[in-house]
């Protein structure tokens, strides 16, 4: 039973990881209606009022026929792009539902599985592992290995490849000195009134990077643009921003040559703002699309790493001590896992985290640390620096053993099981046999181990 329970799948949990899957095109498909409600009514308004105003011009003889006409012609051609600029919101609206369609299709193939290890399990795994790494590609900028590697594996409609290169071009526009293409995606649209109910200072930072580079190169500039852009993009914000309000006032008064003797503005002239800016940018884009600020690749490693975790992993490592006595403890938990499976694995075997008593000759460090990492990845070379940071599992259910008992050797096992075993080996009364190694003991050696 115990075994059966630990590769039962948690649906649920397991969709935890893939809500951005889900929402991200939702986020994209509220987006684009918005952006096409807001041409809709910014260019309905605008042929109303011209039409009206002709109209009145015309019936009042104070516009000519071939004014009318131009009128006329003006709001058809307005029209015309407003038809041309829909018939890309809708193609754009299909495009979103396709990939809102197949997501749909693959997370429902996962209800069809009862178990991690269903054939089926394995393919669908795989397919959610390819789809992290092209997150992870793409939040890292390698957009063309992303591509490539999504073709590669017929995801495309998986990822949202386009909605990160745009990130990606706008990011490196910022880290490049310019703030042009973040303040158009900022004003695009339906943004700027977005970014007006999540309270982000982002359109106001660029206007104010804006103005310190007119301050620092006044001489590529009209002598008052960098007033103008001040009276223009900052004052009305003096309230919301008083602090930086007042440093773009003194910034006048302070060149960048002499921003260093003036330490409360040096930093207004550093170059890494830009990193600052490039940054702002990324959460900002983030919030408004809903999508976690860290890769998926490494919340699921995370999550699979505190699965497997236990105390002891680190105790041989210099990351804590155990006591040698029979009684054994483990610190509280503190983290959920996704891995029911992995988390039974890990704790069916408790022996190789079972301290050796003193009345026997303990194994070598280095044999222990060995033997350890033999059997318990975390304990392994490669992850165990990687989990120290991470807490512990939460563990509902115990997969240990019942009665267990913890032999010379350091090893620990279940009473019926030494039992059972020593009956086969045909062993003498009063005796057991390890069941790894061989080495038989007498009972009158072995000390009960308590998890508490």
């Amino acid at each position: 039973m115990g075994d059966h329970d630990g590769s039962k799948l948690d649906h649920e949990n397991h969709l935890l990881l893939d809500q951005p899957l889900l929402r991200l095109p939702f986020e994209l498909l509220r987006k684009n209606f918005r952006s096409a409600h807001w041409e809709v009514e910014r260019d309905g308004s605008y042929v109303k009022n011209t039409l009206k105003e002709t109209a009145t011009s015309s019936v009042n003889g104070r516009a000519s026929q071939d004014d009318v006409l131009r009128s006329l012609d003006t709001m058809l051609a307005r029209m015309r792009g407003v038809k041309r600029k829909l018939t890309a919101f809708a193609d754009e609206e299909d495009r979103l539902h396709r990939h809102e369609e197949a997501r749909l299709r693959h997370l429902s193939e996962l209800y069809s599985m009862h178990g991690v290890d269903d054939v089926k399990y394995e393919v669908w795994s795989r397919t959610r592992l390819d789809r992290l790494l092209v997150d992870y590609l793409l939040r890292h900028g390698y957009n063309d290995s992303a591509r490539a590697l999504a073709e590669e594996r017929g995801i495309e409609l998986l990822v949202d490849v386009e909605t990160f290169e745009q990130m990606s071009r706008i990011r490196k526009s910022l880290l490049n000195g310019s703030v042009n293409e973040a303040l158009a995606w900022c004003t695009a649209g339906d943004t700027k009134k977005e970014l007006r109910k999540i309270n982000s200072n982002l359109e106001f930072m660029l206007r104010y990077q804006q103005y310190i580079e007119l301050v620092r190169n006044p001489s590529q500039n009209k002598p008052n643009e960098a007033l103008a852009h001040a009276r223009k993009y900052l004052l009305p914000y003096k309230d919301i921003y008083p602090k930086e309000v007042r440093r773009a006032c003194g910034l006048l008064a302070i060149p960048p040559g002499t921003a260093p003797l003036v330490p409360s503005y040096a930093d207004l002239y550093s170059a890494s703002r830009w990193s600052t800016l490039a940054d702002l940018f990324t959460a900002t884009h983030n919030d408004l699309l809903s999508l976690p600020s860290i890769p998926l690749l490494h919340i699921a490693l995370s999550s699979g790493l505190s699965a497997l975790k236990t105390p002891a992993c680190h105790a041989n490592r210099g990351g804590g001590s155990r006591s040698s006595s029979s009684s054994s403890s483990t610190e509280p938990p503190s983290s959920s896992s996704e891995e029911p499976q992995s988390q039974s694995q890990h704790h069916q075997e408790p022996q190789r985290h079972a301290p050796a008593p003193s009345s026997a000759a303990p194994p070598s460090h280095a044999t222990s640390l060995s033997l350890a990492a033999s059997v318990c990845p975390i304990c392994s070379t490669e992850l165990n620096e990687l989990a120290r940071a991470v807490p512990y599992a939460f563990h509902s259910k115990s997969h240990v053993e019942h009665d267990l008992l913890l032999l010379p050797n350091g090893r620990a096992y279940g009473k019926a099981r030494l039992d059972e075993y020593a009956r086969k080996a045909g062993l003498l009364d009063g005796q057991v046999k390890d069941l790894r190694t061989g080495e038989v003991f007498g009972v009158d050696r072995l000390k009960k181990v308590y998890i508490t």
